[in-house]
């Protein structure tokens, strides 16, 4: 049966997405099944452990295997070798690419098993060092669920080769379906594993979701011409390896800066009441739905189609893209940061507020959600600007970039950490994503004469405008709706919510409609495409990787 699945033509044999909308539009729709999922995720990790020990030590337990994927594969893999591979591929030279894919995932994995190992072996240590403030019970079962999540970033690493093949053949709906599988794995661990194994289930669902993950990935790419075989000797003089990897390693460093931020955040909260880790990871998670959605989908989309284009040296085409893949993000990015503002209590309540999960642990939820809240149109466009650079290949001034952001978050936990406590946190976090996307967007506009200004300014302009009047009718419509429902049951609430986040999307439609903004025509242009005309289009393959 799974053999079957796998094998089927909608995983095998769909089209490529030939524009950034269309692919962004098809990433989305995916990228939506996952972070729905991934609510739900966390849904059934809150109603059943509520914000305590148990998820402090869960969320503790991702830190030095995240660090290990996100160091050589998700990030550095993907900021050099899919501009690599890309290139060789647009060049008709396909030897040479499936000869540097091949080489990349030898190398990558020997180097992703050899660190899991040692880091596995000092686990103890280490995790007295990233959560000082845990109890010796709660520090033995941190670094218990921190060894068996080391089997992850195996099976997460080829995955990530895998991906990155897809990506830039512009494959992107198996890309794409990869986080559903793997947030899949870890609800079959929250409602099985732990059933049968007690909390360490939910170290081992994270195994199952990353398995799942590669599994998910391999027949499209074999399909388009991937075989794998072992040859470590010549990869060394390969010099398309040797330059993906030169181009790894300022990208290594800017990601060791960004995990450090993740260490930063968890050493502190550790030393908080017990539940403060969890408060974080789940206001977190809640903002990371429009920022995965929009923000990274927009981004993984235009990461081939700029890649390509800088290498046949169309500086103008490459700008346009940028410009309009920018304005695309805050088209949808701006109102619902404002929209989570004003609703932010009701969609904790709705989204979490069941079982263990209480009124303490909803206030202080939806109070670090308002901060990350405001920083949600910066955190979005990062990843597209991180991605221009890398498709420049220039990946030193993104790492730069990042130190400095980093000793400003470094200063400003210090500094409102003891009055404002789990939130200041999150403020740091805010103000450091705020300070990110301003030096890397000056960055990136000093190497071209005309990075699409005009554009952006208008556009952002009328969108502000437009997210504004709707913010206004939330707010109103809030109050009204209230006076008609039980604001004490979870129909009331999700009634509130649901009628009020209405009416504002309908108000920001109805103005972009009427400004006859541009984001909003394409946007509607490409949802009809798909709906009613380009049928062929609904099978394409899409992609997302965050969400991971």
């Amino acid at each position: 049966m799974i053999k079957k699945i796998l094998r089927s033509r909608l995983l095998l044999n769909s089209e490529p997405s030939h524009s950034v909308i269309s692919a962004a539009f098809i990433i989305t729709i995916a990228g939506l099944a996952s972070r729905i999922l991934g609510l739900v995720r966390d849904r059934f990790l809150a109603s059943t452990f509520g914000a305590g020990d148990t998820l402090d030590i869960y969320y503790a337990a991702f830190r030095i295997p995240d660090l290990i994927y996100n160091f050589l594969i998700l990030g550095a893999l993907s900021a050099a070798f899919i501009p690599v591979f890309t290139g060789l591929i647009s060049k008709k030279k396909d030897k040479e690419a499936w000869d540097a894919a091949n080489g990349v995932m030898n190398l990558a994995i020997a180097l992703v098993i050899a660190l899991s190992l040692i880091f596995c072996l000092f686990a103890p240590y280490l995790m007295k060092i990233i959560t000082p403030g845990f109890p010796v019970e709660k520090m033995d079962q941190v670094v218990l669920f921190t060894r068996i999540m080391f089997l992850s970033p195996v099976f997460l690493g080829i995955s990530g080769i895998f991906g990155g093949v897809l990506t830039s053949f512009k494959r992107f709906m198996i890309y794409s379906l990869a986080p559903v599988l793997y947030n899949l794995g870890i609800i079959f661990g929250v409602v099985f594993f732990v059933k049968l194994w007690g909390p360490i289930g939910l170290a081992w669902g994270v195994v199952l979701g990353a398995f799942l993950h590669m599994l998910i990935q391999y027949p499209a790419a074999r399909n388009l011409g991937f075989r794998h075989r072992f040859a470590f000797r010549e990869y060394f003089i390969n010099k398309d390896i040797r330059h993906i990897f030169k181009l790894m390693i300022p990208r290594m460093m800017g990601i060791a800066v960004s995990q450090a931020n993740l260490f930063i955040i968890t050493i502190f909260a550790s030393t908080l009441i017990a539940g403060s880790l969890s408060i974080f990871n789940f206001a977190q998670n809640l903002q990371s739905v429009p920022l995965g959605i929009f923000g990274v989908s927009f981004s993984i989309a235009a990461f081939p189609t700029l890649s390509a284009l800088w290498a046949t040296n169309d500086k103008k085409k490459f700008a346009k893209t940028f410009a309009e893949t920018f304005c695309q993000i805050m088209f949808f990015v701006i109102p619902l940061s404002i929209f989570i503002l004003l609703l932010r209590a009701q969609i904790v309540r709705v989204t979490l507020g069941a079982g263990k999960f209480d009124w303490e642990d909803t206030i202080l939820t939806y109070e670090c959600l308002k901060y990350f809240t405001l920083s949600l149109f910066a955190q979005s466009v990062v990843p597209l600007l991180t991605r221009s650079f890398y498709a420049i290949h220039n990946t030193r001034t993104p790492f730069y970039i990042a130190i400095f952001s980093e000793i400003i978050n470094i200063i400003a936990v210090l500094l409102l950490i003891g009055k404002y406590e789990i939130q200041g946190l999150a403020m740091a976090f805010s103000l450091t994503s705020l300070i990110q996307m301003f030096l890397l967007f000056i960055a990136l506009r000093s190497k071209f004469d005309d990075l699409g200004d005009k554009k952006i300014v208008k556009s952002i302009g009328q969108i502000a405008f437009s997210a504004i009047f709707s913010g206004i009718g939330v707010q109103i419509s809030k109050y009204i709706v209230a006076s008609f429902v039980d604001m004490d049951t979870f129909l009331g609430v999700f009634a509130q919510l649901a009628i009020s986040g209405a009416i504002g999307i309908f108000i920001f439609l109805a103005l972009c409609h009427f400004l006859r903004l541009e984001e909003y025509l394409e946007f509607k242009k490409s949802l009809t495409k798909k709906i009613f005309k380009d049928k062929k289009a609904i099978t394409e393959n899409t992609g997302e990787v965050s969400g991971v």
